[in-house]
C-alpha cells in the first residue's frame, strides 16, 4: 500500500467491471484501465483474484491505522511479536475464508438462478445463449470454489504448524512449572535438614533453662518438652522483651519499702489471684462422651493443592475434608470458653488490676487448644448456629450464628450465671504464603462483669501454620493484644513471641505487664500460650543501664510469682481423636432441642466425625452448591426491585436471626450484636423462622 512506482494503484478503492466475454475495466479515482484477458475463463480467474486482493488491501489499511499509535512504543519481545503476528495472519487467512465465502453463495445463487431460466426456454438461440451464460457462471463458480479450498488449505496448515509450536510451549511451561515447585520442595527440605542440623550441633543446649531474667516467670520444662526434631523453628526479628525481671523475698521487700507501698505479700486473705488456677471442673449432671471414633489413617498431600493457592484468600477455596477437623467454626470459636472458671473467679476480685490479670490470663488459654490442631474446621454454612447450653456444670449459655459467608463472619454471645457476659463478632481472614498459611481473626472481643461494671476489650493475635510445603506442620502465635479496661483505663500488653532457634527463650512464650490508669506497673506477666501463665506483683521498677545497641530495659522488682492457669491435660487416645481436649469431644455431641441449623446437625461434618470420609466430601459438595443456589434467589430477588450492582450488594447483605448489627460505642465499628429470643424460641420448641440450610 506504500509503493510510490509510477502505474501503481490503490486497490482498496479500486473498482471492477466486465466489458464483453474476455474484457476487464478497472477504475482507480480518475483513472481507468482497459484490461483484456485471452479467454472468458481467463477473465473469470483475473476477477476472482482481483476481489480477494481488494479485500485484503482494504483489510491491510484498517489493520496499518489501527497500529499507526504504537509507533512510538518500545519494541516487544520476540515471543510476542511472533505471537502477534501469527494470530494477525490466521485472522487474515480467516477473512480471505470469509471472502471466498462471500464470493461462493453469489455466484451459487447467480448459477442456481441460470439454471431456473434455462428450463423455461423453449426455442433453439434463446437455448445457445443461455447455456453460454450457465457456463461462464459455472466456471466462475469453480474458480471461486476452488480459491475457497485453497483459502481453507491455507488457513488449516498455518493453524497445524503454529498449534504444534504452541503445543511444544505449552508443554516446555508445564515441566519448567514441575521443576520450579521440586526446586521448591528441595530447598524446603534443605532448609529443614540445616535446622535440624544447627539444633543438634555441640555446643548448644537442648532445652536452654529459664529464669525470671528476660521477663521470664517459668521453671525449666527439661525432659517434659514435647518438641521434637520435626518441629520447625523461624527466627525472631524482634528483641524478645521490653523488661527484666527480679525475684524479690516477700519479707525483705516489706522490711524495705514499709509503708510507702503498702502490703505486697500474697496470702490468701488478701489475694483472689492464690490458687486461680486450681478451681476444679464442675461435675456435670448429663453424662457426656469422653471419645469419638478415631482418625482414618489417609495419606493426602497438602501441598499438592495448596500449591495453587498462594497468595489467595482460602475461604474461597473449596477444600476436601481431609484436611479439616469435625468441628465447624462455631464450634471452634465456643472452644475457647474452656477455661471459663478463670472469668468467674475474676468475679470476686476486688482489685481491677487483679483482675484484669485473670482476664488476660482467659485470654491467652483460647489458643492452648491449638498447639496440635493443625487441621481446619468447617466453614459455617450462612444462617448456621451453634449453642451451648451448661448452666448446671459450667454456669453458662452460648450461641453462635454465622452472620456472613464472604468474608466468613461468626457473631458469638456468651452469658454467665455468675455475672459476666461475653460477645464478639470474629471474621477470618486467611493467607497462603507459599510456605506458610496465616489466620488473621479480625473484630474486637468485649467481657463484662456486671457487678463492677468493668469492660474489657481485646483483639487475637495472628496464627501461622508452618511446613506446609515439607515437614511435619506446627501452629505458632504471634503478635501483641492490649486488653483495655474502658471503666478504669487500666491495660495489659501480651506479647506472643515467635519461636527462633536463634533464641535461648522458651518455645511459644508470652510475655506481659499490667498497668494503671496512670501507665503505673503493677504486675508482670508470663508463661507459654500451650501450657500455663503466672504473675508476679511489681513492687519496685527503675531503668537498667544501657546495652552495647543503645537499648535501656525496664526492671521489675518482683515477689515470687503465682500460677494463675494450667492447661488440663489431653484426654487417652488424644493424637487419634484430632487431639480435641475434653470439651471439644463433647461440642459435636448430639442433644435433643437444639434449632435446626445447630451444626451438630450438619451431615456432611457428622460424616466425617463417623469416618466416612468420602460420602462427606460429597455432602460438603451437595451444601455447598445448595448455599450458591440460596444465593442467587437472593440475587435475583433483589433484581426485581433495583439495579444490577445494587442487587449485587444487596443479594451479599444476609439478616441474622438472633443477632442484628449496631454502633460499638468502644471500638466505633459496627458489629452483630444479640437481640435476644433463641433460648425463648428453644423453651417453646418454636423455630419456625429458621432457614432450611441443612
Amino acid at each position: 500500500m506504500a509503493h510510490t512506482c509510477r502505474g501503481t494503484i490503490n486497490l482498496s478503492t479500486a473498482h471492477f467491471d466486465t466489458e464483453d466475454s474476455c474484457g476487464i475495466v478497472l477504475t482507480s479515482g480518475a483513472k481507468t484501465y482497459h484490461l483484456k484477458a485471452g479467454s472468458e475463463v481467463e477473465r473469470q480467474q483475473w476477477i476472482t483474484a482481483l476481489e480477494l486482493a481488494k479485500a485484503k488491501a482494504i483489510r491491510m489499511m484498517s489493520s496499518h491505522s489501527d497500529d499507526s499509535g504504537d509507533d512510538d512504543d518500545t519494541a516487544s519481545p520476540t515471543d510476542r511479536t511472533e505471537l502477534h503476528d501469527t494470530v494477525r495472519n490466521l485472522s487474515l487467512k480467516l477473512d480471505d475464508l470469509s471472502t471466498c465465502n462471500e464470493l461462493v453463495a453469489k455466484h451459487g445463487a447467480a448459477l442456481q438462478r441460470s439454471l431456473s431460466e434455462l428450463d423455461g426456454l423453449r426455442t433453439p438461440y434463446e437455448s445457445s445463449e443461455k447455456l453460454k451464460a450457465v457456463n461462464e457462471r459455472a466456471t466462475l463458480f469453480r474458480i471461486t470454489s476452488n480459491a475457497m479450498i485453497n483459502a481453507c488449505r491455507d488457513f488449516l496448515e498455518l493453524a497445524e504448524t503454529h498449534s504444534r509450536k504452541w503445543q511444544r510451549a505449552l508443554q516446555y511451561e508445564q515441566e519448567q512449572r514441575i521443576h520450579l515447585e521440586e526446586t521448591i520442595e528441595q530447598l524446603a527440605k534443605q532448609h529443614n535438614s540445616l535446622e535440624r542440623a544447627f539444633r543438634s550441633a555441640p555446643g548448644r543446649a537442648a532445652n536452654p533453662s529459664k529464669s525470671f531474667s528476660e521477663g521470664s516467670l517459668l521453671t525449666t520444662k527439661g525432659e517434659d518438652s514435647e518438641e521434637d526434631e520435626d518441629t520447625e523453628y523461624f527466627d525472631a526479628m524482634e528483641d524478645s522483651t521490653s523488661f527484666i525481671t527480679v525475684i524479690t523475698e516477700a519479707k525483705e521487700d516489706r522490711k524495705a519499702e514499709g509503708g510507702t507501698t503498702g502490703s505486697v505479700d500474697w496470702t490468701s486473705s488478701d489475694n483472689v489471684l492464690d490458687g486461680a488456677s486450681l478451681v476444679p471442673k464442675g461435675p456435670s449432671k448429663v453424662k457426656r462422651r469422653v471419645r469419638i471414633p478415631d482418625k482414618p489413617n489417609y495419606s493426602l498431600n497438602l501441598w499438592s493443592i495448596m500449591k495453587n493457592c498462594i497468595g489467595r484468600e482460602l475461604s474461597k477455596i473449596p477444600m476436601p475434608v481431609n484436611f479439616n477437623e469435625p468441628l465447624s467454626m462455631l464450634q471452634r470459636l465456643t472452644e475457647d470458653l474452656e477455661y471459663h472458671h478463670l472469668l468467674d473467679k475474676a468475679v470476686h476480685c476486688t482489685s481491677s488490676v487483679e483482675q484484669m490479670c485473670l482476664v488476660a490470663a482467659f485470654s491467652v488459654s483460647s489458643y492452648s487448644t491449638t498447639v496440635h490442631r493443625i487441621a481446619k474446621p468447617f466453614n459455617p454454612m450462612l444462617g448456621e448456629t451453634f449453642e451451648l447450653d451448661r448452666l448446671d456444670d459450667m454456669g453458662l449459655r452460648s450461641l453462635c450464628e454465622q452472620v456472613s459467608h464472604h468474608p466468613p463472619s461468626a457473631a458469638h454471645y456468651v452469658f454467665s450465671k455468675y455475672g459476666w457476659s461475653l460477645w464478639q463478632e470474629i471474621t477470618i481472614s486467611s493467607k497462603f504464603r507459599g510456605k506458610y498459611l496465616s489466620i488473621m481473626p479480625l473484630g474486637a472481643i468485649h467481657l463484662e462483669f456486671q457487678a463492677s461494671g468493668n469492660h474489657y476489650v481485646w483483639r487475637k493475635s495472628t496464627s501461622t501454620v508452618h511446613n506446609i510445603i515439607v515437614g511435619k506442620l506446627w501452629i505458632d502465635q504471634t503478635g501483641d493484644i492490649e486488653i483495655v479496661n474502658h471503666k478504669t483505663k487500666d491495660r495489659c500488653q501480651l506479647k506472643f513471641l515467635p519461636y527462633s532457634y536463634f533464641s535461648k527463650e522458651v518455645a511459644r512464650k508470652v510475655t506481659g505487664v499490667v498497668s494503671d490508669s496512670q501507665g503505673k506497673a503493677h504486675y508482670v506477666l508470663s508463661g507459654s500460650w500451650d501450657e500455663q501463665m503466672e504473675c508476679a506483683k511489681i513492687v519496685q521498677s527503675s531503668p537498667s543501664s544501657p546495652s552495647s545497641d543503645g537499648k535501656q530495659k525496664t526492671v521489675y522488682q518482683t515477689l515470687p510469682a503465682k500460677l494463675l492457669w494450667k492447661k488440663y491435660p489431653l484426654p487417652e487416645n488424644a493424637e487419634n481423636m484430632y487431639y480435641f481436649s475434653e470439651l471439644a469431644l463433647t461440642l459435636n455431641e448430639h442433644e435433643e432441642g437444639v434449632a435446626p441449623t445447630d451444626s451438630r446437625l450438619r451431615p456432611d461434618q457428622r460424616l466425617m466425625e463417623k469416618g466416612h470420609w468420602d460420602e462427606a466430601n460429597t455432602e460438603k459438595q451437595r451444601l455447598e452448591e445448595k448455599q450458591r443456589l440460596n444465593r442467587r434467589r437472593r440475587l435475583e430477588a433483589c433484581a426485581r426491585g433495583c439495579g444490577a450492582e445494587e442487587a449485587e450488594k444487596e443479594a451479599e447483605v444476609y439478616m441474622p436471626l438472633w443477632f442484628e448489627k449496631r454502633l460499638d460505642p468502644l471500638t466505633g465499628e459496627t458489629a452483630c450484636m444479640y437481640k435476644g429470643g433463641y433460648w425463648e424460641a428453644k423453651e417453646k420448641q418454636d423455630w419456625h423462622m429458621c432457614p432450611n440450610i441443612f
